[in-house]
């Protein structure tokens, strides 16, 4: 619902006329999160063996070393809740190495995890050049050591390979020619900007971090191109984490492990079951009876199939 606990606790009160204490109404929760364990389990064997997976991190206020991320694919979410100040953690999480293509932002501890191949998410560069524009803007009288020519070259070779994806003919077959000349394309822009700076000539600041960013990350800028299911960008998980963020705000974060574990398995199966075309209250009501009167929890509900 997105309102406080105090907010719940005078829902329930007012309208429902039902009486219950903010520490039991987190006991409630804590009690359910224990039941659906494996559902949340069975999302995360899920999520680790996907074609490709989608992630997106933010971070806990009122616990400054847990760091929530989350791990998504278009039939499951996964919210992940341990603490993450090390990327050997990630690498704990998935075990083995992930065997498909993992879509993330340029957060460097990512790319701890072997993956099959990986995509970064274009939007998020995009709009690292926009800020530095606006930064400029705001300071009209600093130097330009060829910032505006940097950022023009780039912008128009990334949104080159976003028109390529988008032709109606496009398929890696057809433009198997063009598709690499655009890492080139690349490559020559990075070791221009590199090579100007090792010889101590004037480069701009942002223009030297984003080239010595991009020399790392080349290789899976244009990934998107070679596999036409993925997308460019990671606006499904930033989707998919907005509701925890806005829990971060209005309930100030959990401020232990069992409140962190209780929300992340909650949040999961709530928005996989919202995903897979279920309602979640009415399914998870059921799953409840069933696991009253067998002892049992049902199977995870697959998803929906559409009509038509």
């Amino acid at each position: 619902m997105g309102v406080t606990i105090d907010q719940l606790i005078d829902i329930l009160q007012f309208h429902l006329q039902t009486r219950l204490s903010a520490g039991g109404l987190v006991a409630c929760w804590q009690r359910l999160a224990d039941v659906l364990a494996p559902w949340y389990e069975q999302i995360a064997r899920e999520a680790k063996s996907s074609a490709h997976l989608h992630a997106d991190e933010t971070g806990w206020r009122a616990r400054p070393d847990l760091l929530a991320v989350v791990f998504c694919q278009r039939p499951g979410v996964l919210l992940h809740d341990r603490p993450l100040p090390r990327k050997s953690r990630l690498r704990k999480f998935f075990g083995e190495a992930f065997e498909g293509i993992l879509l993330h932002d340029f957060w460097s501890a990512y790319e701890s995890i072997d993956v099959a191949d990986r995509q970064y998410c274009l939007v998020h560069l995009l709009r690292e050049l926009e800020k530095v524009d606006e930064q400029r803007a705001a300071a009209p009288h600093a130097t330009d050591d060829g910032w505006h020519t940097f950022a023009k070259t780039l912008r128009r070779l990334i949104r080159d390979g976003i028109r390529l994806r988008k032709r109606p003919d496009f398929s890696p077959q057809r433009y198997a020619t063009r598709i690499p000349r655009l890492t080139l394309r690349l490559d020559a822009l990075v070791r221009n900007v590199l090579d100007h700076d090792a010889a101590g000539q004037p480069v701009d600041r942002d223009a030297l971090r984003l080239c010595k960013r991009l020399r790392r990350t080349a290789d899976h800028i244009f990934t998107f191109l070679d596999h036409p299911a993925i997308p460019f960008e990671n606006n499904f998980a930033e989707r998919m984490i907005r509701p925890a963020v806005i829990l971060r705000k209005n309930s100030q974060s959990n401020r232990s492990d069992r409140g962190a574990t209780t929300q992340a398995v909650l949040m999961s199966v709530y928005r996989t079951l919202k995903l897979r075309g279920h309602d979640p209250l009415h399914t998870l009501e059921t799953a409840l009876r069933t696991c009253v009167q067998t002892g049992q929890l049902p199977p995870l509900p697959d998803t929906i199939a559409a009509d038509g």
